[in-house]
């Protein structure tokens, strides 16, 4: 038996469909007498759809899927007559075979009408001619098979199975359903230290690998689990892997395994995957454990031959099986892994050390003492780092970056110093566990603790926070970044090659990505290297360059510059003010103190607007010194105050208080209002001189809808509020059996905070305003919902979640939408609604926003100063009316970008107050394809 390659125009999904249940179900047999197999069917009121795979016989060869859809309500296309000429018609598939010659015989030998024709190759030395052939599936809709190869055909392969040996047309049938009898079997495991957001991951490919035909399989406690075989390696089905997303560790197990770095451990990991079919292997875990799955491929073929030579293995079996696919996740807390901005793990490590720190902030401040508080990373400070930021640290050590100089004691002494003379109660210092001098010599905790007792005297105490960071539940970044991440990877193994090095999976510029695993691995090896040789700064160059500037803008908020009151520093300094517009949002003042310390840092006087345009044309305009913004960093809310109002409440009064305090730059951190404020300001330029100096908008809004950035501050803090309110709806819901909970999130006009949360607690539904809500879709809901609860196992249902945006639709509200399915239901399950309301707002700002905030306002600060003129008799002057001087500050993937709010005016759809283009649109596409929603694919 061999193979027919076939490319589908490039189309993984062709979707086809039928205006009546004949034709739905005689096209379901003409594609069967293909080779395709149905694998699941789909019901609701108004349609029926069959999902069916054309599975290939060769690891190099891909599978293909194809959706017929009964729809009454559709039109019947018209037959084509024979007389005609078909390649004057439109065709929904063109399919390049290498065995026309075994297809041409099945349609012979089946009442299909067919047209044949050659077409000469235009190689002049072959004479020889390639093949087309004309045909109608019954739904007439007309296909092409050829086998001229097609100039502009992507590296995607799919398998068309049949025989050349199909001479006799019986046989061609039996053939076909051979080959529809094989499945994939793609199986996960966890290995190494537990990383949360494994079972997130582990859900993923289990449901992502089940949508796609394949059938899924764990391997409990890691590559021990391989080694021993039998029960340790277990089919998984839909409902095996519920209630993963909210749970910790890795519920499959992990372990770190002597004998699999053996190569006899192997060989029996080799038997026990060849015995149970497996032939694909997805690896969550750190460096060690996707070097040890990337050695298991390349010796793959040689540990079957001695299997079979010792008969633990057929060659029939061998054959079989005879390449390896491996895909790496990588699950660390560390975020030590190259070629990936972030890992499964890491952000939910810094809430837990960022929540420590703020625990224990509050004691460090109560008796003015100070903490050392060591977080892990071997050879990788970025845990350190970012914690130092999220935190307000006064000092950190990471070992890409040892303190420089013989004196550097005496350097940390005294910058502690300074911050205690300033009025600071409490110190903070973060040491990694990996941390080193320029030496090489290790920076233990204790050694940081006796130095700040015995130099400075301070009551001084020691925190190891230890394993406590790797526990708990996933935060709402790492539930969806592995659960992408997890999709991917199935994706993945269906496109892998043997000659395809095993791919990595990881996150580049806001993107899942697949990279080399291998060298990937070996540019993390670098890091450590570099550091053994005393190279530091090929050390940090190794990291991603965002890290190198976190690390400067730690440093540079940090450090308390004294400040020089002499008349040349006061000539060259700006005056900037910073404004909080919109409503409140976790970050705000996370964004202001960074931007007070950072401003005077560089030797400016930056003022504080209360009260948002309001406040300003009150005269609430008051400097803000280094002391006043202490611990801001993890205060909620707003500290300056804020409101929606805009500065055409009365343009001349803000452009007059302005003038009398004479700012000469302006920061606004705020939602779409301070959008459209800058816009009002830019417009009146012409009338009001003062509005002419630089202006940056400093993005903050939960909804996300500012236009110009990927990220808004505030919007990961809601997230994660969001997540914790719906965890302990969907307890109840689990405890009362047999309930859903519509949850109504805010967001305006726009679908972020809806999707994402709903990907992040695994809603059943989610309604947004860029899709609407419709009876008909409503129809489909409570059919799914009647299933999914037809289907659990009495006495054990679970509670179910539909995610429903506050403006998803006027006419079918909150309350509407749950009555409808309560209805509907007919007893078979209750419903109820939870508006989650302004606890979306959340309290202390994520991790996350905290260190996207101080990012913005260092950026900030460098935006304004950039547009300085200086003179050599009156200083810097900013009078401008240069459009690119008021910009709106954005994350494009891993960079922070300005771009002028007159520009982005062509990218914003005003009228809804959000951006017209929507980068998370696919995330609701995974969140369909996990629910099981293939109704909405």
């Amino acid at each position: 038996m061999s193979d027919t390659a076939i490319s589908l125009d490039h189309i993984a999904n062709l979707i086809l469909t039928a205006p009546t249940k004949e034709l739905y179900h005689a096209s379901i047999s003409w594609f069967e007498k293909l080779g395709f197999k149905a694998i699941m069917t789909e019901s609701s009121v108004e349609t029926t759809a069959t999902w069916m795979q054309l599975f290939s016989t060769s690891a190099s060869i891909h599978d293909t899927s194809l959706k017929i859809v009964c729809a009454p309500s559709g039109t019947k296309k018209l037959s084509a007559s024979v007389k005609m000429d078909w390649r004057s018609m439109p065709a929904v598939a063109t399919i390049t075979t290498n065995t026309l010659k075994a297809i041409e015989v099945l349609f012979a030998s089946l009442p299909w009408a067919y047209q044949r024709y050659s077409v000469p190759k235009k190689n002049g030395a072959d004479s020889s001619e390639f093949t087309v052939i004309y045909t109608h599936d019954p739904m007439n809709n007309l296909l092409i098979f050829t086998d001229k190869p097609n100039p502009f055909e992507a590296a995607k392969r799919l398998s068309e199975p049949t025989t050349e040996a199909a001479s006799a047309p019986a046989e061609a049938p039996t053939a076909a359903s051979e080959v529809r009898e094989k499945r994939r079997k793609i199986a996960i495991l966890t290995s190494g230290g537990d990383a949360p957001g494994m079972n997130a991951a582990v859900r993923g490919v289990v449901r992502a690998a089940i949508t796609r035909g394949c059938d899924a399989y764990a391997v409990h406690e890691g590559y021990q689990g391989l080694v021993d075989g039998g029960n340790m390696i277990r089919k998984m089905g839909w409902d095996d892997v519920q209630g993963y997303l909210s749970t910790g560790g890795t519920v499959i197990g992990t372990a770190r395994c002597k004998a699999f770095r053996e190569r006899p451990g192997r060989l029996l990991a080799a038997r026990n995957l060849v015995k149970e079919g497996i032939d694909a292997l997805v690896v969550c875990g750190g460096d060690g454990s996707l070097t040890g799955a990337d050695l298991f491929r390349s010796e793959w073929p040689s540990l079957l031959e001695e299997l079979v030579k010792t008969d633990e293995l057929t060659s029939e079996e061998a054959g079989k099986y005879a390449h390896l696919n491996i895909v790496g996740l990588v699950g660390s807390i560390d975020n030590d892994m190259s070629s990936t901005d972030i890992t499964i793990g890491a952000v939910t490590c810094l809430h837990r050390i960022c929540e420590s720190i703020d625990s224990i902030s509050s004691t460090a401040s109560s008796h003015s003492r100070a903490f050392v508080v060591e977080v892990m990373g071997r050879h990788c400070g970025w845990l350190a780092l970012m914690a130092g930021i999220a935190t307000g640290a006064d000092f950190i050590f990471i070992p890409e970056r040892p303190p420089s100089g013989e004196n550097w004691r005496d350097n940390m002494c005294a910058e502690i110093k300074a911050h205690r003379d300033l009025g600071k109660r409490k110190t903070i210092v973060i040491v990694c566990e990996g941390a080193i001098d320029s030496n090489l010599n290790p920076i233990t905790s204790k050694d940081m603790m006796d130095l700040l007792t015995d130099r400075l005297h301070l009551d001084t105490r020691m925190t190891i926070l230890g394993h406590v960071q790797r526990g708990g539940k996933p935060c709402a970044f790492d539930r969806n970044l592995a659960t992408m991440q997890g999709v991917e990877a199935v994706e993945a193994v269906l496109a892998s090659r043997p000659d395809i090095p095993s791919p990595m999976i990881g996150m580049n510029e806001n993107k899942i990505t697949r990279t080399d695993l291998m060298k990937a691995v070996a540019l993390t090896g670098e890091v450590a290297k570099a550091i053994g040789r005393k190279d530091f700064i090929g050390a940090m160059e190794l990291r991603d360059p965002a890290f190198n500037q976190q690390y400067d803008q730690f440093m540079a908020i940090t450090t308390a510059v004294p400040i020089d009151e002499t008349a040349e520093t006061k000539k060259n300094s700006l005056r900037i003010g910073i404004i909080n517009v919109g409503a409140p949002a976790g970050g705000m003042n996370a964004a202001v103190r960074a931007a007070v310390r950072y401003a005077r840092n560089r030797g400016h006087v930056p003022f504080g607007i209360h009260n948002g345009f309001p406040g300003l044309m009150a005269g609430q305009v008051k400097e803000l010194k280094w002391m006043d913004v202490d611990g801001w960093i993890a205060h909620g809310g707003s500290e300056l105050g804020t409101n929606r109002d805009q500065p055409s409440l009365d343009l001349g009064m803000v452009s007059y208080q302005l003038q009398k305090f004479n700012l000469q730059s302006l920061i606004l951190v705020g939602g779409f209002e301070a959008y459209t404020a800058c816009l009002e300001m830019n417009n009146a330029r012409n009338v009001y001189p003062a509005f002419c100096m630089p202006m940056v908008h400093i993005p903050a809004t939960i909804s996300n809808n500012v236009p110009g950035t990927e990220f808004s501050l505030g919007c990961d803090t809601s997230l994660n509020a969001i997540m914790d309110a719906c965890d302990a709806i969907k307890q109840s819901a689990t405890a009362s059996r047999k309930r859903v909970f519509v949850v109504e999130v805010h967001g305006g006009k726009s679908g972020f905070l809806a999707v994402m949360s709903g990907l992040a607690v695994g809603a059943t539904s989610v309604y947004i305003p860029e899709e609407g809500i419709s009876l008909a879709r409503l129809q489909k809901d409570v059919h799914h919902l009647c299933q999914r609860y037809g289907e659990d196992a009495e006495g054990k249902s679970q509670g179910r979640v539909i995610i429903r945006s506050e403006s998803a639709s006027k006419t079918y509200s909150t309350d509407i939408v749950s009555a409808i399915i309560k209805e509907e239901g007919h007893q078979q399950f209750d419903s109820r609604t939870a508006i989650l309301g302004h606890i979306q707002q959340g309290n202390s700002p994520s991790p996350l926003d905290r260190v996207r905030a101080t990012r913005f306002a260092v950026c900030a600060i460098d935006f304004v100063e950039s547009h300085i003129k200086h003179d050599a008799v009156s200083g810097p002057t900013v009078y401008t009316k240069d459009p690119s001087s008021i910009a709106v500050a954005g994350i494009q993937g891993s960079n922070v970008s300005f771009t002028s709010v007159e520009e982005l005016l062509k990218d914003t759809d005003m009228k809804n107050r959000k951006p017209n283009q929507t980068w998370w649109m696919d995330y609701k596409r995974t969140g369909n394809l996990l629910a099981r929603r293939l109704d909405l694919l």
